[in-house]
C-alpha cells in the first residue's frame, strides 16, 4: 500500500512524457501539413473557379475585379451550351469509346501478362524487353502511320477508328505481369495437376487474385481514353464521331467571348473524371504500388 502513490506518480509522469512526445511529433509535422494544404489549395482552386464561373451571368463573368461567388446557381449556361453544340452526342461518343477501349485493353493486358509471366516459350524475355522499349516512342511519332492505316481500311470518322490504336498497352501489361510474378508457381502446377487448363487457371484463379491491379488498369485506361484529344482530332471530322475533349475545342470558336459558356462546357468534360478519380484514388495508388513492385 505504501508503494501505491509512488507507482501512481510514475504512471502519471509516464503519461505526461508520452503526451509531450506526441505534441513534439505533431509540431514536427506541422510544416509538412501546411505545405500539403497549401499545395492542395493551389491544385483545387482552378477546378473550383471553373465550376463557380460556369454559374455566373455574362455581366458577372466580365466584371472587374472578378467576383468569386456567383449571385445564383442557375443552369442557364449549361442549357445554352447544350443548345449551341451537341454535347449529348459528344458525351455518348466518349462513353462508348471509353467502354470499348477499356474492354479491349483489359482483355489483351490480362492475356499478355499471363503469357509473359507464367508461360514458357523461346525468346520470352527478349520479346518482352522489346515491347517495353517501345514505351520510349511517343504516340505523336506514330500518328501519321496510324492515320494512314485508318484511312486505308476505310474507318476514318468512325467510332472504331478512335479505339483501334488503344486496344493494348505495354505499360498496363508490365504492371499486371509483375503482380502475376508474385503468385507462386506451385499454385499453377497444382491447378494443372488437378486438370485445369491454362485458360481455366487464368480466369478462375489468377484474375480474382489480381483484382486490385486489374481495377487500377481499368481506371487508368478510362481516364486516358476520356481525356484523349489529339487522336480524335485527326480521325474525326464531324459531330457524329467527336468526343468531348475535341468537341470542347470546336465549341471555343462557337462560344466566342462568352467565357461562362466555355466554363460550363469545360465542367461537363472534366467533372465526370474528377468524381471518378476522387472515388477511386486509393484503388489506383494501391494497384500501381502492388503491381509495379516485385516482392
Amino acid at each position: 500500500m505504501k508503494n501505491q502513490p509512488k507507482n501512481q506518480k510514475k504512471n502519471i509522469s509516464d503519461v505526461n512524457s508520452y503526451k509531450k512526445i506526441d505534441i513534439l511529433r505533431i509540431l514536427h509535422h506541422i510544416p509538412a501539413y501546411i505545405f500539403l494544404i497549401f499545395g492542395s489549395l493551389i491544385m483545387i482552386f482552378p477546378f473550383l473557379w471553373m465550376i463557380l464561373y460556369s454559374f455566373k451571368t455574362h455581366a458577372e463573368a466580365i466584371q472587374f475585379p472578378p467576383k468569386f461567388w456567383p449571385s445564383s446557381f442557375s443552369f442557364v449556361n449549361y442549357r445554352q451550351a447544350f443548345s449551341m453544340a451537341p454535347f449529348g452526342k459528344y458525351f455518348l461518343n466518349s462513353v462508348i469509346v471509353m467502354i470499348l477501349s477499356v474492354l479491349c485493353t483489359t482483355t489483351t493486358t490480362i492475356l499478355g501478362a499471363f503469357a509473359f509471366s507464367k508461360m514458357k516459350f523461346p525468346g520470352r524475355s527478349v520479346i518482352f524487353s522489346i515491347l517495353l522499349s517501345l514505351m520510349m516512342i511517343p504516340f505523336e511519332m506514330l500518328i501519321i502511320t496510324n492515320y494512314t492505316t485508318i484511312v486505308k481500311i476505310k474507318l476514318y470518322n468512325t467510332i472504331p477508328a478512335l479505339v483501334m490504336p488503344f486496344i493494348s498497352n505495354i505499360f498496363y501489361t508490365y504492371i499486371l505481369k509483375n503482380f502475376f510474378d508474385t503468385i507462386s508457381d506451385s499454385l499453377y502446377y497444382s491447378a494443372r495437376i488437378d486438370g485445369a487448363s491454362n485458360w481455366m487457371y487464368l480466369w478462375r484463379i489468377m484474375v480474382p487474385i489480381a483484382k486490385p491491379s486489374i481495377f487500377t488498369i481499368i481506371l487508368l485506361n478510362a481516364l486516358s481514353s476520356w481525356n484523349s484529344f489529339m487522336w480524335p482530332l485527326y480521325v474525326t471530322s464531324d459531330a457524329k464521331s467527336r468526343t468531348l475533349p475535341y468537341g470542347l475545342q470546336v465549341f471555343t470558336t462557337e462560344a466566342a467571348s462568352f467565357n461562362e459558356l466555355l466554363m460550363a462546357a469545360s465542367t461537363i468534360v472534366v467533372l465526370p473524371m474528377i468524381v471518378l478519380f476522387i472515388i477511386a484514388r486509393k484503388h489506383i495508388v494501391n494497384g500501381v504500388s502492388s503491381g509495379g513492385l516485385k516482392g
